[in-house]
């Protein structure tokens, strides 16, 4: 590289320096050169296709097909998940699955289908398999959800993995959902979108992908029903979506389609049909139940890039008590490190780290502490030392430590694929938790290594243990952040049993929902980082993550008051909320946007703190059904076409629609309504669905509304638990669920379940119990009793 190509250089990784953006081009050239030396050249390649069938031999929960050029295993489990592998690909071992993978249904059938194929009919589901590959899945009345095409493989001829790409087809009014975090979503729309998990060094916005989290997930939902469709390979690929066309009975329908193309991997899928609340239920046992945060972190949370010290964290802590605001969480990041290396503390700037938490605490603040995965390569860094002493970094292909940059500079990379580096790394949190806080949050663990040109993370031929198996970082990359995530969260059980563990990460993969949860990342600050926000919290439930949220305010730059007002209020009601900014972004205080926004966020504010019972039943009832707390309006009728296309609202649970203010200036809403009566939650006005509606939308609040029969569990005025009741329509019953969890430990909370219904006139409210029916023993407030 000349001078003007290193200048250039120094200039795109500003943000880390001259210094180290000088050592940020090295890193990029010695990971070009490791590629180079660590990676096999492809060569020439031979493709292949399964062939005709030949045979097949049944087994538990299906069996094996046999082709001329491969063979596909397919197994129903007892709970109607269909997996089906090419080539001898098993479930296991598998980085998604919760343990083993599940047992088989007994009952399903291989039996011969028509034309020489072959199929497995089980209860829910029936899996037909073409002469020559083609599988389909189809319900148990035999409409056709999903189909694919017989695979096609390139494989060197000189050996070694194949890469791979599988069509398949949907139907003609079918819409995708799910991948991962993305931007555009939540409904994906014709286009191309990878599956690598990417910091891209910069704030984003809708059109930005990939991000952080990506999963080859898809949740497809048509009039015929729904399904996910998950194929189980961590590798580097795309995949292409094209929606179909419907003929609307006047012409022909052109099929929706999806083409997956992967580096390499495993070709094996799963696929879960149901209602979209006994897909996510099926998936949940599959990938595992979602942590339930404990209840403090469900309340609001404040960061900052730049509290700068002790001082500035008690004044703004102050500041929130002096004006009546309720804060649960302040979040340190980098900043309050020494040097920006991990598990240190800049004793100058926070020199009584413990004792500020401590009286955080009395307040009943927690404290949350930023953890990234790179280690200052530094001898004599007693962290570098300890790591180098149990090998617990990542290697090149001549067993040299990688080298990459990040904040510290020079930097290396735990293993966490390792069952040991894990181990070793989940114990130093012990150092944490000594210090006070009580949550962390995982940063920069895509993994990320600033670079000048090129992908900002380790080279593809680095070394990993694969947990036993070994392999590079083409097949580790994706699960990297998982694995930390793992780390952390098994180190905190281990350190502190008693406690459920609050942990969040900004990468992952399928399953991070057993560790966590995740934020959505650096947003863009603007009026389409808002709907971006929003997209991601709603995709990610998709793909079985339910607790998530924005930056309120976005990222980057200086958010306009009404802006920031209405990404607060949207906030207010989604799992994670948290105000967080850059280092040299505006603040994102309230009192900071003026009078009348302080005021407002203030009743966001205290409906949150209202509301916090009825968030804490949400959570558990993710970990107990996988059902995430936000959600599409189609969840309950995945066959109404109109609500599939309605992306500006979301169901809170069952009991609540909300419809965010999403473009700026605008004070009235359209929402269209799933069935049933809904009632504005602040005018008590009812409104009838399905059908469209314009709904006020001041700039003191966002329209929030009750379905009716609703009973929420939320925070009476002297902080007991109270429960809302909203009237019933004539002729129908409502239903609720309270989780009333006491702690934050593992015991298991009590449920109780109630029922409103018409009575003589007056709504009646009992509780459900194995003796019967009785009256509820906590307070209740009947709403909605106005002229309807």
């Amino acid at each position: 590289m000349d001078g003007r190509g290193l200048v250039r250089s120094v200039k795109a990784v500003g943000v880390v320096g001259a210094a180290q953006g000088v050592r940020a081009v090295r890193a990029a050239w010695r990971r070009r050169r490791t590629d180079a030396a660590g990676l096999p050249a492809r060569g020439a390649e031979r493709a292949r296709v399964p062939g005709p069938v030949t045979g097949a031999d049944p087994g538990p929960g299906g069996g094996v097909i046999h082709f001329e050029r491969s063979e596909l295993q397919v197994m129903v489990t007892a709970a109607g998940a269909v997996f089906w592998g090419w080539d001898g690909a098993g479930p296991e071992p598998s980085y998604a699955l919760a343990g083993r993978c599940p047992e088989p249904d007994a009952r399903a059938v291989l039996e011969p289908d028509k034309d020489g194929g072959w199929r497995v009919v089980a209860e829910r589901v029936t899996v037909a398999v073409s002469r020559h590959g083609a599988v389909e899945v189809r319900t148990p009345g035999g409409v056709v959800l999903r189909r694919d095409l017989p695979p096609r493989w390139w494989e060197p001829l000189e050996g070694g993995g194949a890469r791979w790409v599988q069509r398949s087809e949907v139907a003609a009014d079918a819409r995708f959902f799910g991948l991962g975090g993305r931007a555009s979503g939540p409904r994906l729309r014709d286009g191309t979108y990878r599956l690598w998990n990417t910091d891209p060094g910069r704030a984003f916005g809708p059109a930005e992908d990939p991000l952080y989290i990506t999963m080859p997930v898809q949740m497809v939902v048509a009039d015929a029903g729904t399904h996910l469709a998950f194929h189980d390979s961590t590798w580097d690929g795309t995949v292409v979506l094209h929606e179909g066309e419907d003929g609307a009975g006047s012409g022909h329908d052109r099929a929706g389609s999806c083409e997956l193309r992967m580096a390499g991997g495993p070709l094996r899928c799963w696929v879960v049909v149901g209602s979209p609340a006994r897909v996510l239920h099926v998936w949940t046992l599959l990938t595992g139940a979602p942590a339930v945060p404990p209840a403090w972190a469900l309340g609001h949370h404040h960061a900052r890039w730049g509290f700068g010290s002790e001082q500035e964290v008690r004044r703004i802590v102050a500041g929130y008590k002096e004006r009546g605001l309720p804060l649960d969480a302040v979040h340190l990041d980098i900043d309050h490190y020494d040097g920006h290396r991990v598990f240190t503390v800049d004793q100058e700037r926070f020199p009584t780290l413990p004792a500020l938490a401590e009286e955080l605490r009395r307040d009943g603040i927690r404290l949350v502490s930023i953890v990234d995965p790179a280690v200052k390569a530094e001898p004599g860094n007693a962290l570098y030392d300890a790591g180098t002493a149990a090998d617990a970094f990542v290697r090149d292909a001549s067993e040299r430590p990688v080298l990459g940059v990040v904040w510290p500079g020079d930097a290396v990379y735990p293993d966490f694929t390792d069952p040991r580096v894990r181990e070793w790394w989940g114990g130093l949190y012990e150092e944490r938790l000594r210090q006070g806080f009580a949550g962390f949050w995982h940063d920069m663990n895509e993994p990320v290594s600033f670079a000048a040109f090129g992908e900002a993370t380790l080279p593809r031929s680095a070394r990993h243990a694969l947990d036993g198996r070994g392999g590079d970082h083409r097949e580790a990359h994706n699960v990297y952040g998982l694995c930390m995530a793992r780390a952390g969260y098994e180190g905190l059980r281990a350190l502190r049993p008693q406690e459920r563990p609050f942990l969040f990460s900004r990468s992952g993969w399928v399953g991070m929902q057993r560790y966590g949860g995740t934020w959505s990342g650096d947003v863009a600050t603007g009026w389409p980082g808002l709907r971006a926000s929003l997209s991601l919290v709603l995709g990610l439930g998709l793909c079985g993550v339910p607790y998530s949220g924005p930056d309120v305010g976005g990222f980057d730059g200086s958010p306009s008051p009404e802006l920031y007002l209405r990404w607060f209020q949207l906030a207010a009601y989604l799992p994670l909320f948290r105000t967080h900014a850059a280092l040299r972004a505006g603040r994102r205080e309230p009192w900071e946007f003026g009078a009348e926004v302080l005021e407002h966020a203030r009743v966001a504010l205290a409906e949150r703190r209202r509301l916090l019972p009825y968030f804490v039943t949400l959570a558990h009832l993710a970990r107990r059904t996988g059902a995430p707390y936000v959600r599409p309006l189609w969840w309950g009728a995945p066959e109404d076409r109109a609500l599939r296309n309605c992306e500006d609202a979301f169901l809170l649970g069952d009991c609540l629609l909300v419809a965010p203010v999403l473009e700026r200036g605008a004070e009235r809403v359209a929402v269209r309504l799933p069935h049933g009566r809904w009632y504005d939650t602040v005018t008590e006005e009812a409104y009838e669905g399905p059908g469209q509606v314009l709904l006020e939308a001041p700039l003191s609040r966002i329209p929030v509304l009750a379905r009716a029969g609703a009973v929420l569990p939320v925070r009476g005025d002297d902080g007991g638990l109270e429960l809302e009741v909203w009237a019933p329509a004539p002729g129908r019953k409502g239903r609720g669920l309270v989780v009333a969890d006491a702690g934050d430990g593992w015991e298991e909370p009590e449920s109780e379940r109630y029922t409103a219904r018409w009575k003589r006139g007056r709504v009646v409210v009992e509780r459900e119990g194995d003796a019967g029916r009785s009256e509820p023993s906590r307070p209740v407030r009947v709403r909605g009793l106005g002229p309807a």
